[in-house]
């Protein structure tokens, strides 16, 4: 996708407006955006005023996936998923 030249203060409102409005249908490709988006920035300094809505979609992700493949809210694995070897 062809990203149009933004500011960096336009990326991180999108960033910002992508964390705030994803979804559990919509988390992989909010997310892949926010990265894309987060990449293109120039300073550490920039990525740094980010990472907070970076980390706060990752961490949405681990929620929902885990909460589809355990059937729990928490994300964490349960004894009951661990594998026997």
């Amino acid at each position: 996708m062809k990203l149009p030249m933004l500011s960096s203060d336009d990326k991180h409102a999108e960033i910002r407006r992508l964390y705030f409005k994803t979804t559990k249908a919509t988390i992989q490709q909010d997310l892949d955006k926010a990265l894309d988006l987060l990449k293109s920035m120039n300073s550490e300094e920039e990525r740094e005023r980010a990472a907070v809505y970076m980390e706060g979609m990752a961490q949405m992700r681990r929620e929902w996936s885990g909460a589809q493949r355990a059937g729990k809210g928490s994300g964490q694995r349960g004894q009951g998923s661990k594998k026997k070897g």
